[in-house]
């Protein structure tokens, strides 16, 4: 009985499991059903009837600038490193450092003692022989007078005229170093030889400084104005030595590393006598006035070089360029709201815009984003274009 009554609950259970499955197929299979229709009515549908959601922009028609770009370094119009021509202790360095000086100002003080002990000394030897030739000149004019009355020899006045020759000599001698200490001693003030920033200090006052010390005791780095040198490939030197050579003033401006903020625009100043064989460039140097110090020397910077305004040129988005087999093309958005594809030929790109030479029109509208999913005919929706971009 046990067994038998096992048997007819596990058939039971057969039956309940088969019920469930029996209905999950029916709901199923009418779940199907219904929706089959709509399906079928989709597939139905032309591949052109779903519009692709794009973003557009009109050809415009403007003056288009084309840049040269090139990676520069900020140079220094004039950087002297500011030494000391005598030797002594040094006593001061009044300015601060970094701080902006004028031709003149005082850079550091020697002890200038030394150097007036030598200017007396000259300043006596020459109080002396100038009165040993001043004795000479009286003996000389005597013999001369005695000369005449036949009252002594010739010999003995040309003797006396030699002597005052040699004074003479002695005296320009003294004056010579009286000169020299006074010059040594003008050397201990060290003045700033030009107008600019001065550096860090290179020596600390109380140290004995020599001519020879290799370091100076300060850099003077004029900032106001301020060059850049950048190099350019030599294919295009031609261009910029034609314009150069009509008198034309080639805008430069100077961007920093990142690309994100203009800092300053000058003009081209001059180019380099050769070519590096190299790396086959030339170097240009371009001047910028740096009144507010927005380039530091040594800083490297992006440079972009104005070398042609296209007048009326049309021009788009760099995005909307497609490229395929036959070359470059854009997708044109008809007044239909339908597309079709146009072949372009491209001028230059500059900064995310390009110039188109020929193949599209001004005001024409093109597909800037979503072109990966059209084709020719294609229709689409114009969506609007995210915050910043």
């Amino acid at each position: 009985m046990a067994a038998g009554s096992f048997f007819t609950k596990k058939r039971i259970l057969i039956v309940v499991a088969l019920i469930i499955v029996a209905v999950g197929a029916t709901a199923t299979v009418w779940l199907y059903r219904g929706k089959l229709p709509a399906q079928a009515a989709d597939q139905n549908k032309k591949p052109g009837a779903y519009a692709v959601p794009v973003l557009t922009s009109a050809a415009k028609e403007e003056d288009f600038k084309v840049y040269l770009p090139a990676l520069g370094s900020v140079t220094p119009i004039h950087t002297v490193t500011v030494r000391p021509r005598v030797e002594g202790h040094l006593i001061e360095m009044p300015f601060t450092e970094g701080q902006l000086v004028e031709k003149g100002d005082l850079l550091a003080r020697i002890d200038p003692r030394p150097y007036y002990v030598q200017l007396h000394q000259a300043e006596g030897q020459m109080a002396r022989d100038s009165e040993l030739l001043r004795n000479a000149k009286v003996d000389l004019e005597r013999y001369r007078l005695l000369w005449k009355d036949d009252s002594v020899p010739k010999q003995q006045l040309d003797t006396q005229e030699a002597l005052v020759r040699q004074y003479e000599g002695v005296v320009a001698t003294d004056k010579g170093l009286i000169e020299s200490a006074k010059l040594q001693i003008s050397y201990c003030q060290i003045m700033s030889p030009l107008a600019g920033r001065v550096g860090l200090r290179q020596i600390d006052p109380g140290n004995y400084v020599r001519t020879s010390d290799a370091g100076g005791l300060v850099t003077v780095t004029r900032m106001e104005p301020i060059t850049v040198v950048f190099p350019i490939p030599e294919d295009n030197l031609p261009a910029v030595l034609a314009k150069m050579r009509k008198g034309e003033r080639l805008i430069v401006h100077a961007f920093n590393r990142e690309m994100k903020e203009r800092l300053a625009s000058g003009y081209l100043m001059t180019y380099d006598n050769q070519i590096d064989p190299a790396t086959g460039t030339v170097r240009l140097k371009a001047i910028f006035a740096n009144k507010k110090g927005e380039l530091f020397p040594n800083q490297f910077v992006n440079v972009f070089l104005l070398t042609e305004v296209r007048k009326r040129a049309t021009v788009i988005p760099a995005s909307a360029i497609q490229r395929g087999v036959k070359g470059a093309f854009v997708y044109v958005v008809k007044t239909d709201s339908k597309v079709t594809i146009k072949p372009i030929t491209i001028g230059e790109i500059q900064t995310g815009q390009a110039s188109v030479l020929s193949g599209l029109s001004p005001d024409e509208v093109v597909v800037v984003d979503g072109a990966e999913r059209l084709r020719e005919g294609a229709a689409v929706t114009v969506r609007t274009a995210p915050a910043g971009k």
